[in-house]
């Protein structure tokens, strides 16, 4: 296989390091605390932290879109205000 196309470069890296730390984070999560008891939030029905975790990613994907379409490429400030909601989202949903 030829991987020409792809550059390994610095942002690159830190993506998919990124993606593997919370991987494993996730992981070690679940082991010590396994399933995520349920619970009833802000949004009133019963959700589990698989739950909220596809919310904050569907969330974050918003807003990474709304913020390339309202102010451009850079996105480090999506990346705080996505955190922001993800840890909001995990704290009352």
């Amino acid at each position: 296989m030829n991987f020409s196309w792809m550059a390994w470069t610095l942002p690159t890296v830190a993506f998919f390091g990124t993606i593997f730390l919370l991987f494993v984070g996730m992981s070690i999560w679940e082991y010590v605390s396994p399933g995520g008891n349920p619970r009833f939030g802000i949004l009133r029905f019963e959700t589990t932290r698989g739950d909220r975790l596809f919310v904050s990613l569907l969330g974050s994907a918003f807003i990474h879109l709304a913020w390339l379409g309202l102010v451009g490429p850079n996105l480090w400030w999506a990346l705080a205000i996505s955190v922001v909601y993800a840890i909001g989202v995990f704290r009352f949903v």
